[in-house]
């Protein structure tokens, strides 16, 4: 059990680090994190999962200690991430759990919380109490049994998602290739097919083995194929889903990758030109430019610290329209504000619809500056470390929002510690590729051999 239970989720390899008995705890000890007036109602808890092979044993285990709590259950079956959200937010239940490891490889499994309306579970929200009950695991059992219901979310979940579309009736009918990497993304081929493109599908069958490549569209090597089925096709879009269906990424239509930040931009204009003057929250680690564009296009950005628990408080906080990160994560106050990876390719398509340009023309004035990726570095004393770049770099404008970041006027960079990895994360960016790639040998310097 050491170590499954992260920052944001609980996730470790199966059945070594996590198996049915944990499942079990973990459901036994669920009502925990719930506000009174929910535990003494019984719930209800939306449960879910993903295609992996051991997925249904570890839910079966999961709603037998939800219902041993006392907490009813409705099971909305295989599913991805967003669909449970989305469940959980329009039943009007206490909660949720999807069981799934997310992009993590085939040998993993974890578990993604939420409480009503869909507000996440996290370190800061209560991971560390359930993680306290479960390693004791002396969880006594309600006195009442919880109940279980089966519930078919399909339905209510497409008409929500396909209100979003908005195609004029003289668009073209847009070529897009969707590689869904044998995930959860699978089942939204009958959303796409009635999307009005013309859908080139890639591994569009389930299997939690993903024996095509991995289901992390961060790599750049997980999107070559999505990149050659473009070019190859002469698509006007490349969209990329990762295992759980709750992240997506975009290839233009030369095969070239859309930053997730650029993407967040893009999306925010868009939605932003029927809700002026709304905030829109994005991550620390995206460009100056999803700042300035936002401010273009009539919105007020927000910035915050990595990690959707923060960025949903925010968006809440500020009645925000729309949030992104950089991990390709999209989040919609008209969808519980939670993330929602195929309403973020639907408010794409929109883009696409109503400037009639190819994606490139639409991402060329955003990239204003150079920006490097995120670079790991395997560092023992994480505090220590960010303490020195605070001393060296005290000259720039510096903040703690999320680990360091240091600012001058002609480039930046930010150093944080890893909410999931032993690592420290870097990203830099600078007004010149000259001026990046110097920033960066020094900043590597200091910082150890990238990992």
């Amino acid at each position: 059990m050491a170590g499954i239970f992260k920052a944001y989720d609980i996730r470790g390899l199966y059945p070594d680090q996590i198996n049915e008995t944990i499942a079990r705890r973990i459901g036994l000890a669920f009502p925990s994190l719930l506000p009174r007036a929910d535990r003494e109602r019984g719930g209800p808890v939306v449960v879910g999962r993903d295609m992996r092979s051991h997925s249904r044993p570890l839910q079966e285990a999961l709603i037998d200690g939800l219902r041993a709590g006392g907490l009813e259950v409705v099971d909305i079956g295989l599913c991805t991430t967003p669909m449970g959200y989305f469940a959980v937010g329009s039943l009007g239940a206490a909660g949720g759990v999807q069981v799934t490891a997310s992009h993590n490889p085939a040998a993993y499994n974890g578990m993604k919380l939420s409480l009503r309306d869909a507000r996440p579970v996290s370190g800061d929200h209560g991971i560390p109490l359930l993680e306290s009950q479960v390693a004791r695991g002396d969880l006594a059992p309600a006195a009442r049994r919880g109940g279980y219901r089966a519930h078919e979310i399909m339905e209510a979940y497409s008409g929500h998602l396909l209100a979003c579309l908005d195609r004029p009736a003289d668009a073209r009918r847009l070529r897009v290739v969707v590689d869904a990497a044998n995930g959860m993304g699978t089942i939204y081929r009958p959303l796409l097919e009635q999307a009005g493109i013309a859908l080139i599908p890639l591994y569009f069958t389930l299997d939690g083995t993903f024996p095509n490549h991995e289901a992390n569209p961060l790599k750049l090597e997980n999107l070559r194929d999505l990149s050659d089925a473009v070019r190859r096709s002469h698509a006007d879009l490349g969209v990329a889903f990762d295992g759980d269906g709750d992240r997506a990424a975009f290839i233009d239509e030369h095969g070239y990758s859309v930053g997730s930040d650029l993407a967040t931009a893009l999306i925010a204009g868009e939605l932003l030109a029927g809700h002026p003057g709304a905030a829109v929250v994005y991550d620390l680690r995206s460009s100056r430019a999803v700042a300035e564009y936002i401010r273009e296009r009539g919105g007020t950005p927000i910035r915050e610290r990595v990690g959707h628990s923060f960025i949903k408080a925010t968006l809440r906080e500020h009645d925000g329209l729309f949030g992104g990160e950089l991990a390709g994560h999209y989040y919609f106050r008209d969808n519980y504000t939670a993330d929602c990876a195929l309403m973020a390719v639907f408010e794409m398509l929109n883009l696409l619809w109503r400037r009639p340009v190819p994606m490139s023309a639409l991402v060329a004035p955003l990239r204003r500056y150079a920006k490097s990726p995120e670079i790991n570095f395997a560092v023992e004393d994480k505090e220590a470390k960010m303490a020195m770049l605070a001393e060296r770099f005290a000259d720039g404008e510096i903040d703690h929002l999320d680990g360091i970041t240091v600012s001058y006027p002609s480039w930046w960079f930010n150093v944080r510690p890893s909410n999931t990895e032993p690592y420290l994360r870097l990203v830099a960016e600078a007004d010149t590729q000259r001026l990046l790639d110097q920033r960066l040998e020094a900043l590597i310097a200091l910082l150890g051999e990238p990992r």
